[in-house]
């Protein structure tokens, strides 16, 4: 039997159509099992963690079955409480499959530290142009000293305690400044003078 009568045969056709129907089969077979084993259909949607602590959000991500991962700190923002959530990927909102990783960025527990710079010598506008740039608050209200320079720095107060350079204290800290009266006939001599 040569090879085109084979292929005109019924043994030929019957084969053909099996292995016809075993495809058919495994490629069912192989979608169904794709789709029980990546949760093709099943959505949960994000919550909105904004503003809740870490251990309300490991609560209410157990109870949807996913999973968060701290991927940073932002810069302290005071209308979130400290160690709160202040931005979320993927957000609010989407839908996700079971076991997904919500990735949270963090409110730090407060401002971070900044230092002090020299500002002795520098004028009222100089110094308030500085502290304002990295961050701090100038108080409205000076405390004048006796000095031979007026509206000239002499010295920083913070929470009443004068400040030194070099000192650290938390940004957004309000400053006082300590300012010459231009009526002294000399330097004003600062209590941490010594100690620069």
């Amino acid at each position: 039997m040569g090879l085109f009568q084979f292929i005109k045969s019924k043994t030929f056709l019957k084969q053909l159509v099996l292995a016809i129907v075993g495809l058919v089969l495994f490629i069912f077979a192989v979608m169904k099992w794709l789709d029980i084993t990546t949760n093709h259909d099943q959505k949960i949607e994000v919550p909105n963690l904004e503003k809740k602590s870490l251990l309300s959000v490991e609560s209410i991500l157990e109870d949807l079955d996913l999973k968060f991962v701290v991927i940073d700190s932002a810069s302290y923002n005071p209308n979130y409480p400290p160690k709160s959530v202040i931005e979320q990927s993927p957000e609010a909102g989407t839908f996700v499959k079971e076991k997904r990783k919500i990735y949270l960025t963090l409110n730090p527990s407060n401002y971070n530290d900044v230092v002090i710079p020299d500002l002795f010598g520098r004028t009222k506008r100089q110094a308030t142009s500085q502290l304002l740039g990295i961050g701090f608050r100038v108080s409205s209200t000076e405390i004048l000293v006796k000095d031979i320079a007026k509206d000239v720095v002499r010295g920083l107060k913070f929470k009443g305690k004068e400040l030194k350079i070099g000192d650290k204290i938390p940004k957004n800290s309000m400053i006082t400044l300590m300012l010459g009266d231009g009526e002294g006939t000399g330097r004003y001599k600062s209590t941490t003078e010594g100690s620069n």
